[in-house]
């Protein structure tokens, strides 16, 4: 199993996604590349992210990226649907410096690739987010998502 840490705006969207796509083992909700390591807030820095363990023999960085572009606006810097704010900045990060290379090789790849605002960094520090935020649209399916109701279930089984 091999693991990246996916950004797409608001954190509760993105980890109800990522765990419905074939070959994503386990999701965990957190926050990515900040400037403090405590436990709790405020999270200077951070963008919301879901932790993604996937099995690399059923998914790829690059599907992973093409589900990514799916529930984003790829253009948009600092925002996704009504969220704006550095934390609800997009991209993919990871310890491997494979994962990032097939994640740039998917951007550059594009016809748009000059105009797209994800980033892909190399993973500095993770912090799990408190209970309540892990699995929130599974527990209160009607709270605001980004993501249209219909597309956070389009792979589910």
């Amino acid at each position: 199993m091999e693991t990246v840490y996916i950004a797409g705006g608001c954190l509760w969207g993105v980890q109800a996604f990522f765990k419905t796509l074939p070959g994503v083992i386990d999701t965990e909700a957190g926050r990515a590349n900040g400037e403090s390591h405590k436990l709790e807030g405020p999270y200077d820095g951070y963008a919301e992210c879901v932790k993604v363990i996937y099995n690399p023999e059923i998914v790829s960085i690059n599907d992973l990226m093409h589900y990514l572009f799916e529930i984003i606006d790829p253009y948009s810097v600092n925002k996704q649907g009504q969220d704006e704010g550095l934390k609800y900045r997009t991209g993919l990060y990871s310890t491997e410096q494979a994962h990032l290379e097939e994640a740039r090789a998917f951007i550059s790849s594009r016809d748009d690739a000059s105009q797209i605002a994800v980033e892909i960094k190399l993973l500095t520090n993770y912090i799990k987010s408190a209970p309540e935020h892990q699995d929130r649209l599974t527990k209160y399916p009607n709270d605001y998502c980004h993501i249209p109701k219909a597309l956070l279930k389009k792979y589910q089984s």
